[in-house]
C-alpha cells in the first residue's frame, strides 16, 4: 500500500479514492488540492482535518495546494446543505480570502525551494474574466444535466430530504465550476489530485469527468471521513451551538486548549489520531497508558498540547496550561496576579461578579466583603463561620477575619477572586 494511503487509513480517515491513485503516487511527485470557501474571516477546527491532510501529503514527499475560493465562495456549496446560503458581498468575500490565505500559510510549508512546497490559489483569479457565454459553451457542453443531477447533493435537495427547499440555478452550477477549477489547475499546474471531505465525492468527481471528456485525461478523487463525535453529534460546535475558530480573536487559545482537553475517552482516542502528527507505535502505547489510569486524562492533555502547538504555537500553549491549572487548583496567587483582564474572564466565565467602588474594597475587612458588600454569602454569621472553618480563599490563597484587602491584591489592577471551598468562586470587580 502506498505510504500516504496508508497514513490516512490506519488513523481513521479515508473515506473513498478512485482507481490508480496508489500507482500515481508511488510514480512520480504528485500535486494535490484542497479548496476552502470563504465563508467567514476566520477557519473553525472543522477545516483542520482537510489542513492535516495537505500537511500529510507534504510529509510523504508530495506537492500541496489550498486553494482559497473566492469565485465559488460568491456561489455557496450546496453540499450537506438543507437550505441556500445567503451570498456575501465582494468586498466582504475579498477581506474573507486575506484572511483564510494568512492562516492557510501558517500550517504548510510555504518556503525553501523544494519542489514539493505548498503553493496557494484563488479562484477567483482564473474564473473573474471568463464570460458566462465562454463557460457554457466550453465548459457546460461537456457535462450532462442528467450526470449532475446523479450526485447526493443536488439529489436531496431536489427531492426535499431533510426538509431541503430546492436549488437555485446559482448553487446548481457550483458543482460544474468546482470542475472547472480542477480542469484549470490540471492544464496550468499538472493538477492530478482532488481530496476533500466525503460529502464533495459528487463535486470532486465531476472535476475528473471534465478532465476526462475535455482534456483527454486522467485525474483521481480522495475523500476522508467526516468527522463526527463519538455520541454521533455535531463536532466542533460548542454547547450553544458557536464555532470553536482557529483566529485567537474569535476563540481564545485557553477556550481552543480546553476542547480538546474535555473530549471524552472514546473520542481523544480518536481525535489524536486525527489531529496530530504523532506517529502509530507512540500512540498505541499512549492509549493503553490512558486506559491503565483513565482518571489521569493522559491522552487527553497530551491531545490537547498538541493540536494547541499546532495551532496557536508553544507559548500559547503554555498560557492556556497555566490558565487551566489555575481553574483546576493547582495554582498559587502568584499564578492568579499574572493574568490579564480577558483570560482571567475566560477562565472565569459564567462566575457570579458584582462591581463594587474601589474605595469600599481597599482596607474592607473580610467578614464584610465577603456578605454585605458582595453578596457572596448570605450573612455575616455565614461569612464567620465560613472563615472559622479555614474554608474562604482570596485569590487562592486562606484567609481568616483579619484579612483585609489592599491594592496589591486585585488582579489587574481590579479584580479579586472569592472562594469557599473547591468549587465555589465569586468576583470581585473594583471599579
Amino acid at each position: 500500500m502506498n505510504a500516504f494511503i496508508e497514513e490516512l487509513k490506519w488513523r481513521g480517515l479515508f473515506a473513498d479514492m478512485t482507481p490508480g491513485i496508489e500507482e500515481q503516487l508511488e510514480k512520480e511527485m504528485t500535486t494535490a488540492y484542497i479548496g476552502f470557501d470563504p465563508t467567514a474571516d476566520s477557519l473553525h477546527i472543522g477545516s483542520l482535518i482537510p489542513i492535516k491532510i495537505l500537511a500529510h501529503f507534504q510529509r510523504h514527499g508530495h506537492k500541496p495546494v489550498a486553494l482559497v475560493g473566492g469565485a465559488t465562495g460568491m456561489i455557496g456549496d450546496p453540499s450537506g446543505k438543507s437550505a441556500e446560503r445567503n451570498l456575501l458581498d465582494e468586498a466582504t468575500l475579498l477581506y474573507y480570502v486575506d484572511c483564510l490565505k494568512g492562516q492557510l500559510s501558517r500550517f504548510l510549508n510555504f518556503d525553501g525551494n523544494e519542489p514539493n512546497k505548498a503553493e496557494l490559489v484563488n479562484n477567483y483569479d482564473w474564473m473573474k474574466d471568463i464570460s458566462f457565454l465562454d463557460f457554457a459553451k466550453n465548459i457546460g457542453k461537456h457535462i450532462t444535466v442528467n450526470y449532475m443531477m446523479a450526485k447526493d447533493s443536488v439529489k436531496k435537495r431536489f427531492s426535499g430530504e431533510d426538509g431541503a427547499d430546492g436549488m437555485s440555478f446559482t448553487e446548481f452550477t457550483y458543482q460544474l465550476m468546482q470542475g472547472y477549477d480542477y480542469l484549470h489547475l490540471y492544464q496550468t499546474m499538472g493538477m492530478k489530485l482532488q481530496m476533500g471531505g466525503s460529502d464533495q465525492w459528487g463535486n470532486i468527481t465531476t472535476g475528473t469527468e471534465l478532465i476526462r471528456r475535455k482534456a483527454q485525461g486522467e485525474a483521481f478523487a480522495l475523500t476522508t471521513k467526516l468527522i463526527t463525535k463519538a455520541d454521533g453529534s455535531k463536532f466542533g460546535k460548542s454547547e450553544s451551538g458557536e464555532n470553536y475558530w482557529l483566529d485567537a480573536k474569535r476563540t481564545s487559545p485557553y477556550q481552543f486548549y480546553q476542547f480538546w482537553l474535555n473530549a471524552t475517552d472514546d473520542d481523544a482516542e480518536r481525535f489524536i489520531k486525527y489531529y496530530t502528527f504523532i506517529d502509530k507505535p507512540e500512540i498505541e502505547a499512549l492509549i493503553e497508558e490512558h486506559k491503565t489510569a483513565p482518571h489521569e486524562r493522559k491522552l487527553q492533555k497530551r491531545l490537547a498540547e498538541e493540536v494547541t502547538i499546532w495551532v496557536h504555537g508553544k507559548e500559547e500553549f503554555e498560557k492556556a496550561l497555566k490558565a487551566s491549572e489555575i481553574l483546576f487548583g493547582r495554582s498559587t496567587a502568584e499564578d492568579l496576579q499574572s493574568l490579564d483582564e480577558d483570560l482571567f474572564l475566560q477562565i472565569f466565565d459564567g462566575v457570579p461578579q458584582k462591581e463594587i467602588a474601589k474605595s469600599e474594597v481597599i482596607g474592607a475587612n473580610i467578614v464584610d466583603l465577603v456578605s454585605e458588600k458582595s453578596g457572596f454569602l448570605k450573612s455575616k454569621s455565614e461569612a464567620t463561620r465560613e472563615l472559622k472553618g479555614n474554608s474562604i480563599s482570596v485569590n487562592k490563597d486562606k484567609v481568616d477575619d483579619t484579612f483585609t484587602a489592599s491594592e496589591s491584591d486585585l488582579i489587574d489592577g481590579k479584580f479579586l477572586l472569592l472562594q469557599k471551598g473547591k468549587k465555589s468562586y465569586f468576583i470581585v470587580k473594583a471599579v
